[in-house]
């Protein structure tokens, strides 16, 4: 694959990614009514499956690259996870922030796991 089509469809993925990780957000958000930062960790634990499964998988090189880092990358979101915990510290929500931490490091281990289980490495 030429650069050019590497770096444009890093882009193009990645642009995708992120409109898709908006639209899952703000649908588990509206639903669980803001007590928990629900639809970040929705979008987190779904990316860290695909990304258990690219790991399994046969794919390497450049498309893993697009995959994984363009698509899966754009999608998946460390820095709202630490804005929403410190957003709920903030707000003296202690166990909530520590439920959001715990659940999506130890739910984030067992999406991945699961992804390679799945993709069978």
């Amino acid at each position: 694959m030429s650069f050019l089509a590497l770096w444009l469809g890093v882009g193009v993925l990645g642009g995708l990614a992120a409109a898709a990780r908006f639209l899952v957000d703000g649908l588990m958000s509206s639903s669980s009514g803001g007590h928990m930062p629900l639809g970040t960790l929705a979008v987190n634990l779904s990316g860290t499956v695909v990304l258990g499964l690219l790991v399994g998988s046969t794919l390497r090189g450049d498309a893993f690259l697009l995959a994984g880092t363009a698509t899966i990358g754009s999608y998946t979101t460390f820095s709202t996870w630490m804005f929403e915990s410190h957003r709920l510290a903030e707000d003296d929500r202690r166990w909530t922030v520590a439920a959001n931490v715990l659940l999506s490091l130890l739910l984030g281990v067992a999406a991945a796991a699961l992804g390679r289980v799945i993709a069978g490495g």
